[in-house]
């Protein structure tokens, strides 16, 4: 085998592996991409919810964004509401938008939204995207070009969808060749890479970089080359998913801005709106809910907004999943890229961006050989192990500001025995001074302190006032951002579209153009 790394091996279709194909594709033309898919094993699905770094990625493929909103049946995100977490209290809420509040690193804002603000809700305080999704708006206007932003957006999308339109472009635009076949041998070299696969059908396929996609089997990363398994259930208890397609009450129903999140017994409801439906699922652990329980407690969130009749005829599909991560994601040349690298349940939707964060590092350090590949690998295990243990950290977070304690499941999640260490210790430091760049200080951290803040001050968390006289804490400055937050909200409640208005425009425009040609 060549040392030189000219043909890169992709086995998984689904979004993972597409998405890796696109990008190495599409950055680096002078490499040969096979992705060798399965026409036995069904892809999982799973994440229809993206962040805002998919339209970048989008666009380093050569992807046209009103053809991607089309295809994909995709709408625009702008963060996440979450509906009774805190307690069962009527009406109770808070937000987690995308876009970091204005005048962030300039000022304490907590400080002054605690001494000045505090009955608002801190995401109305200090952002005006909470306005902006609780009005069903978009992120940008008609004349707005593609993926630019008003306000910072990702996108809700068919998963399935999303994954046959990038297996369209890849090969007919990039030239990536594609395989449909079965792998049934994983042959080494005499110094234990992967030489190459061996199909059912079409013999050995050879490479000199093997991208494992095969979902939670890891066929390569770990059936091959056994890489550990990192079981995180006891921190993040969520182990089974409930999914189904509900259809809107009409054609013309406002398509929300931002992915749902409703808590409940035994653990929490998504509710994710796109152009033709809606897609909801409800994520708990089995060791305190069995299925047919999970199924009639999501019915019963349908039958709010569609009525028990068509709530009863809804088709469920249940997932199953162990929360956890590879010990070694990059073992001599087989890097593991999507779920088979890990997986956590779906709060915040991260799973997408865990991909196009592993192969952004991989695109931009793309080895030159082998002993570049194991400098490589070295950092990349490091990175992703960190990242990892960021995702849990954050989600965890969620679970133990609750006040929740309706069931024996609220009860146990919060304990301090499933408490991340690290966590819990930031948790004392946060009783005295708000989170900030301080506490991450990755140049690329997974959530940043912004996102802590979110979270923390929606749930109700109480940190000590911060009385210092200092130029950070200088409460003309918080008010001086505070109010022109006020303006924004007025401003963009006025100028930006519906959500589905504005998808209605960019499809009727592209349509009309392409017409007039």
């Amino acid at each position: 085998m060549n040392n030189n790394i000219q043909h890169i091996v992709v086995l998984g279709g689904g979004a993972a592996g597409w998405l890796s194909a696109g990008l190495l594709g599409a950055e680096h033309p002078d490499k040969h991409i096979t992705l060798i898919e399965s026409a036995t094993i069904a892809i999982s699905g799973v994440g229809e919810g993206t962040w805002p770094s998919m339209r970048n990625t989008l666009k380093r493929i050569g992807i046209k964004e009103v053809d991607f909103l089309k295809h994909c049946d995709a709408s625009f995100k702008q963060g996440s509401k979450f509906i009774n977490w805190r307690n069962l209290n009527p009406g109770e809420n808070y937000y987690h938008p995308f876009m970091t509040p204005h005048g962030y690193l300039a000022t304490n804002l907590h400080a002054y939204w605690q001494q000045h603000a505090a009955t608002q809700k801190y995401a109305d305080a200090l952002n005006m995207q909470s306005f902006v999704c609780q009005a069903g708006l978009a992120p940008k206007q008609l004349t707005t070009p593609e993926y630019a932003a008003v306000t910072n957006y990702g996108y809700h999308l068919d998963a399935g969808k999303f994954a046959s339109f990038l297996k369209n472009h890849c090969q007919n635009q990039l030239g990536v060749s594609h395989i449909v076949d079965d792998v049934v041998a994983v042959n080494n070299d005499s110094d234990g890479y992967i030489r190459s696969l061996t199909t059912k059908l079409h013999g050995e396929i050879t490479g000199d970089l093997f991208i494992d996609c095969s979902g939670t089997r890891a066929r390569l990363i770990a059936e091959h080359y056994n890489a550990a398994f990192i079981n995180r259930q006891h921190t993040l208890f969520n182990n089974t998913a409930i999914a189904a397609h509900l259809p809107y009450a009409n054609e013309q129903q406002e398509i929300a801005s931002a992915t749902l999140s409703t808590a409940q017994p035994h653990g929490w409801i998504w509710d994710i709106g796109l152009p033709s439906r809606r897609g909801i699922g409800y994520t708990y652990c089995d060791k305190y809910c069995d299925e047919q329980t999970a199924i009639n407690t999501l019915k019963r969130y349908a039958a709010q907004s569609v009525g028990a009749d068509l709530a009863e005829q809804l088709q469920t599909r249940k997932l199953s999943f162990t929360p956890g991560y590879r010990k070694q994601f990059w073992i001599k040349n087989c890097l593991a890229v999507g779920m088979s690298q890990g997986f956590i349940e779906p709060l915040e939707a991260s799973a997408l961006a865990m991909v196009e964060l592993s192969l952004t590092m991989l695109s931009e350090q793309m080895p030159q050989d082998r002993k570049h590949m194991a400098l490589l690998a070295t950092r990349f295990n490091q990175r992703f192990s960190y990242r990892w243990q960021r995702v849990i950290d954050f989600l965890k977070l969620h679970y133990i500001l609750s006040e929740r304690d309706d069931s024996q499941y609220w009860q146990d999640i919060k304990t301090a025995a499933s408490t991340p260490h690290r966590l819990a210790e930031l948790m004392e430091l946060w009783q005295y001074q708000p989170p900030s760049r301080f506490d991450f200080i990755e140049n690329e951290e997974i959530f940043p302190s912004a996102s802590y803040q979110y979270v923390l001050y929606g749930m109700g968390f109480n940190t000590e006032n911060n009385k210092a006289d200092n130029a950070f804490n200088n409460p003309e400055t918080g008010n001086y951002f505070y109010q022109q937050n006020r303006e924004k909200i007025a401003q963009y409640l006025h100028a930006l579209p519906t959500n589905r208005a504005l998808l209605k425009q960019l499809i009727e425009q592209t349509t009309n153009e392409k017409a007039q040609l």
